[in-house]
């Protein structure tokens, strides 16, 4: 009797940032004073923003020499301007004290940084040029904005008249555009770490004072998506596109948000629009892809990773998702190319090693497969599926002990994953301990009614125990959940066979083969039918079935002699993969799965064929 174990085939399309370890936390306090001597134009508003602006400037350079003298950061090859800017975006500053008295304003006010957080954020950053670039213009919006503010408070000290009024008009816009910044920072900073609702309340407040700020709008829209809250960042991206139309990056973020709403062609066609505006858009290529490869159209998905990977050769992401496209394709050997890759570029990467794993298991490189699979659970003890995976490459190694363990341990992390018990019950099987897999297929069944193959190893469990009317109720409804499963037509004949009903043995084992079974060596070493191998009806199943096989392969082999030629090996290690064309002494033809004709010289290229 056959107890099938599921593969599942999960194909993560995360974006997974990874950061290493560098130092050891170290919580740090920073704190300034600052006096704003205000003039007979300044408002309060205005006196605290000033004073804000200077106070943060002052514990941004402190915090900044501090970190230039860890030896991390110096590996960073940053300047301490280079890291001011990028720490404003990371950390917030937090108001200790403040006082006016209708003359100065005094504000104290402290920064707390875990060192460890800020070093691997910087590190992060530095190495997003969309972000540090964003971090740059609004350092420089900042400096713009306070230079201006100078300015303007000279030209009111000899100013009168109308010209007087004008400039105090110019002078109050430019501390809201100051308060708008402040506020920005603010955002920008929450985000970073991980508060996006903050982030949003402080994008919008950035958007009550300057209602057309384009950045505003995107930040707020990228928070909202953070959150999952894809609808009101459409709303955003939009907002920001009708302000600036040939915002590239806003229509790729919004072909993002779209593409998790499940609205993948408006998805495409954001992404489109992206490139259109911005050709080395890396974001709009990549993205585009996975949306590609959802759609099956895994052919364009690749030709997009090979233009991100053009613009990008370091984007390990690129080169992970290439791979499940090629795997996606079954070409197997391509995809542990591109999965390789991507480790080196990124040696924790615990997504990479599981797909690597998948593609060798797909080529029955099973130790290789539990090697991959042993570092990405190495790399993340939480990632749950990984132990299905891994108990079910145990499975076919006839490690069963290990694949219940590692099924048990998918249930401890995940108590109601089904696919856990089903499998872990087909282990069961496998070791005749029929009741422990009652069990779990009663709870797999339980947690999911509809579950096909839970009845169908249930009722496998029932027939060794000849408990048959059990074991009958439980095939009938395997079918009636899937009817064309050709496992459930064989394995409701073994269970007659097992009954000595040779009968009803051989009526169901010829509908399983007419509904797709085709596994002759599991038939022909499988115990369970050895009550019915004499019967007539039996050895007539057998026969017709052998004739089938080779009336086929030989019309098969007539259209394509090559038929059982996979590709070649050539004499410098290389691996190409394809169908052969043509063959003679001198030239092997080969079609790539790609679609490319080569041809090598025989006698000096090649060294053996690939075969089935």
């Amino acid at each position: 009797m056959k107890s099938s174990l599921i593969r599942i085939n999960l194909i993560f399309i995360l974006f997974v940032l990874f950061i290493p370890n560098f130092t050891s936390a170290e919580l740090r306090t920073f704190i300034k004073e600052y006096t704003y001597q205000a003039s007979e134009d300044d408002s309060r508003n205005s006196s605290r923003t000033l004073a804000l602006r200077e106070v943060k400037r002052l514990l941004l350079e402190e915090l900044g020499t501090y970190l230039e003298s860890i030896t991390e950061v110096q590996n960073f090859q940053l300047t301490k301007d280079q890291i001011t800017t990028l720490t404003a975006g990371i950390v917030k500053t937090e108001i200790v004290d403040e006082k006016w008295d209708g003359r100065t304003y005094w504000l104290k006010s402290k920064i707390v940084a875990d060192s460890s957080d800020v070093i691997k954020t910087i590190d992060a950053l530095r190495k997003d040029r969309v972000k540090t670039r964003e971090l740059e213009e609004l350092r420089k919006r900042s400096e713009d904005l306070l230079k201006e503010n100078e300015r303007l408070r000279k030209e009111l000290t000899v100013a009168k008249g109308k010209k007087r009024q004008k400039t105090i008009a110019t002078y109050d816009e430019n501390i809201k555009y100051l308060t708008a910044n402040e506020w920005f920072e603010k955002g920008y900073a929450s985000h970073t770490s991980g508060n996006y609702n903050d982030a949003i309340d402080a994008y919008s407040e950035v958007i009550v004072l300057s209602p057309k700020s384009v950045p505003a709008y995107y930040n707020r829209g990228l928070a909202y998506a953070d959150l999952g809250k894809y609808k009101e960042s459409i709303k955003d991206f939009s907002t920001a596109i009708e302000l600036k139309p040939k915002d590239a990056e806003a229509y790729s973020a919004r072909g993002l948000a779209y593409y998790r709403l499940g609205n993948n062609n408006q998805a495409i066609q954001d992404y489109n629009k992206a490139i259109e505006l911005n050709q080395k858009y890396i974001p709009a290529y990549y993205n585009r892809g996975l949306v590609y490869s959802k759609l099956g159209n895994d052919k364009q998905a690749i030709q997009d990773y090979n233009r991100a990977i053009e613009l990008n050769p370091k984007l390990a992401e690129a080169y992970c998702d290439r791979g499940v496209a090629y795997g996606n394709l079954g070409q197997h050997q391509r995809a542990i190319e591109d999965y390789t890759q991507a480790i080196r570029l990124k040696p924790g990467d615990s997504y990479a090693h599981y797909n690597r794993g998948l593609a060798h298991y797909r080529l029955g490189q099973h130790q290789r497969a539990v090697e991959d699979y042993n570092e990405a659970i190495r790399l993340k003890p939480d990632f749950v599926e990984l132990y299905v995976f891994r108990g079910g490459t145990y499975s076919f190694l006839g490690e069963h002990q290990r694949a219940i363990e590692d099924y048990t341990q998918a249930i401890r992390l995940k108590a109601d994953f089904t696919e856990a018990y089903t499998l872990r019950g087909a282990t069961y099987n496998e070791l005749g301990q029929y009741q422990r897999a009652i069990g779990d297929y009663n709870e797999a069944i339980r947690l999911k009614p509809a579950d096909a193959m839970a009845y169908k190893g249930r009722g496998v469990a029932y027939a060794h125990l000849s408990q048959y009317k059990n074991s009958r109720a439980d095939f009938d409804e395997a079918i009636r959940l899937k009817p064309n499963d050709n496992d459930t037509y064989y394995n409701y004949a073994c269970s007659f066979s097992l009954q000595k009903d040779a009968k009803q043995a051989c009526v169901w084992l010829t509908w399983a083969i007419e509904r797709g079974f085709k596994n002759w060596k599991h038939m022909e070493a499988d115990k369970d039918l050895d009550n019915i191998r004499s019967e007539e009806c039996f050895v007539g199943i057998i026969k017709n079935s052998v004739q089938a096989i080779e009336k086929t392969e030989s019309a098969q082999n007539a259209d394509d002699p090559y038929k059982k030629l996979k590709g070649i090996v050539l004499k410098n290690g290389n691996v190409i993969e394809g169908k052969i064309l043509s063959w003679n002494p001198d030239i092997v033809k080969i079609q790539t799965k790609d679609g490319k004709v080569l041809s090598y010289d025989f006698k000096n290229d090649v060294q053996t064929f690939i075969t089935e």
